[in-house]
């Protein structure tokens, strides 16, 4: 299964670092969700991604979204990579890949997980999906672009 631009989000429940399960219905009606996978803590492209979400976080919450990270490593891996970059957001440990999966996020070069952004609005409706094994940066961007104009959709009556 590979989702598309508006799709409804699967839902799904994770560990975060903190230890607890996260729902990602949870979030449905309260805020908008920048959910990002990537391949691993503590690589190099990995870690540019994160520092830039957490750079950008007060803006992305303020656009109300939250962000959460998804990728296969364990709770304590994620709860270390949290703590050395101060990360402020959620990251969820999606170990045996089954998210990614059922989300349908490609590999690159057929080995090593890939790095999609999906936008996904109050409604739980994928709004935007961003897809870029190199552009680190970008992923944020693009989601803060989506934000603004998902927020501009809110202030405009139907």
């Amino acid at each position: 299964m590979t989702i598309k631009v508006g799709d409804k989000a699967p839902d799904f429940t994770l560990p975060s670092q903190m230890g607890d399960n996260v729902t990602l219905s949870e979030f449905l009606g309260k805020k908008n969700i920048v959910l990002y996978f990537y391949p691993k803590d503590e690589t190099i492209g990995c870690t540019k991604e994160a520092c830039t979400f957490r750079d950008n976080y007060e803006e992305l919450t303020k656009l109300g979204a939250e962000v959460l990270g998804v990728s296969g490593q364990s709770v304590e891996s994620h709860m270390s990579f949290a703590t050395h970059y101060g990360l402020p957001f959620i990251l969820l440990s999606d170990e045996g890949n089954k998210l990614r999966e059922l989300y349908g996020v490609p590999s690159s070069m057929g080995i090593f997980p890939g790095r999609v952004t999906y936008i996904i609005d109050k409604k739980g409706v994928v709004r935007h999906i961003f897809n870029s094994q190199t552009q680190t940066k970008r992923h944020m961007e693009e989601a803060k672009i989506t934000l603004m104009e998902l927020e501009e959709e809110e202030k405009t009556p139907a």
